[in-house]
């Protein structure tokens, strides 16, 4: 249930979805510079080989794998905005030690690997509990919407957070811009300690933990629509798995660039993620929710295998049109099947829906980060990134095998 604030029709005018937004950009916003950071960190400093930059991306995510789905069954039993509060503060514990073992000089790779997996832990509690209480915060009729706008932050900070963090990494070092992500950690915690809203009522403990999670996994592979989708998202992201581990090392190492010029080509998934939300809203609108999702990276995956072509000077504007049409493709592809998959489910199983999700399509992210860090030492950081323009070409087949080719809209509630 909500509390009394005024509920508007429009998002602008409600409090407590704005300060969601707000402590979620600001997360946004530092994560994205972490994210180029932490790995010119590793490569340029801390000397890393493609396998340890494999097991760099496979830290960070492993969490998905590890206890994503224990944490869907107790997501589904305790108040999630404390848990996300816990989550931003325990990362600001975790990521300052990195830019405080710089200045001192006793940084390593394995406690940026250790401190990559801890946070990465916390992010599963925070990323399954902030979808989770999104349909109680604004109504489902508000999904799309709400989504929408929290993607448009997430692609502006995709835009601008590479290529500040890569102005960052050369004016102040890799180590003193992580201390930039660790810090909007603690302004998304002060921001969501202001939210009101009364979540509904907790879910009672079960008596088994496995057939709570059973519950979870049954909805969604045992929905005809939900199902494709999760196997479509799960594959495009085993091999955005793979581009994490070998593209940093492809654009700092083999094509020489520096960390502001590698900030600037990777900023332009933002940038493609920034058209991607504001257009979103409109295709769904125009083509259909299920259109939506079939055509979005069935169109745009193809001009992934621009990457691989890129070469110091104008030609790295390959890569930067193939990141481009990577972010544009995903972000409407995402807020069409979020949505759908926030409207379908009852609140009791928000928690343990998303996390299921979540194990399935983001739990492919660290084994493409190994399986990234083993191409790489093989065959090199270009020709994996063919395969993974490739991958990202196969990933819809899924779709187009399912019902949801012949679909305009997404029924609620269909098996």
């Amino acid at each position: 249930m909500r509390d009394r604030n005024p509920r508007s029709d429009s998002l602008w005018r409600h409090r407590d979805f704005l300060l969601l937004w707000s402590g979620e950009s600001a997360s946004q916003v530092g994560t994205r510079i972490g994210e180029i950071a932490i790995p010119l960190l590793a490569v340029t400093v801390l000397g890393a080989t493609p396998w340890q930059m494999g097991l760099l991306t496979a830290a960070q995510t492993a969490g998905f794998l590890l206890i994503g789905l224990l944490a869907g069954v107790v997501l589904d039993r305790v108040r999630r905005f404390p848990v996300m509060i816990a989550s931003d503060l325990a990362r600001f514990a975790l990521l300052v030690t990195v830019p405080v073992a710089g200045w001192f000089g006793v940084l390593g790779y394995p406690q940026l690997l250790a401190v990559a997996f801890l946070a990465g832990l916390c992010t599963v509690f925070f990323d399954v509990a902030y979808q989770s209480v999104l349909p109680s915060l604004v109504g489902r009729p508000q999904l799309v919407d709400g989504n929408g706008k929290l993607e448009s932050t997430r692609a502006v900070a995709a835009a601008g957070g590479p290529a500040a963090g890569g102005g960052l990494v050369q004016l102040a070092g890799a180590a003193g811009a992580v201390l930039v992500d660790a810090v909007s950690f603690l302004v998304s915690a002060a921001a969501l300690s202001r939210i009101r809203t009364v979540e509904p009522a907790l879910t009672p403990w079960g008596t088994s933990v496995l057939t709570e999670i059973g519950e979870g996994l049954r909805f969604v592979l045992g929905n005809r629509l939900l199902r494709p989708i999760v196997l479509c998202t799960g594959t495009a992201n085993l091999f955005t798995g793979v581009m994490q581990a070998a593209l940093a090392l492809f654009l700092a190492r083999e094509l020489a660039q520096p960390a502001g010029v590698v900030g600037l080509v990777l900023a332009s998934t933002g940038v493609g993620a920034v058209l991607g939300a504001v257009t979103a809203g409109a295709w769904t609108r125009r083509l259909g929710q299920a259109r939506t999702i079939v055509w979005s990276l069935l169109v745009t995956s193809p001009v992934m295998l621009l990457i691989p072509l890129a070469q110091p000077g104008a030609l790295l504007g390959a890569a930067a049109l193939g990141l481009l049409a990577l972010g544009y493709g995903s972000v409407v592809y995402n807020v069409a099947q979020v949505s759908f998959r926030q409207a379908v489910c009852p609140d009791r199983l928000l928690g343990r829906m998303n996390a299921s999700a979540r194990f399935l399509v983001w739990g492919t992210i660290p084994l493409g980060g190994l399986l990234g860090g083993a191409l790489g030492d093989t065959i090199g950081p270009r020709a994996t990134l063919l395969v993974v323009a490739v991958g990202n070409i196969a990933a819809p087949l899924w779709i187009l095998a399912s019902p949801l080719r012949r679909l305009r809209d997404l029924p609620m509630g269909s098996m």
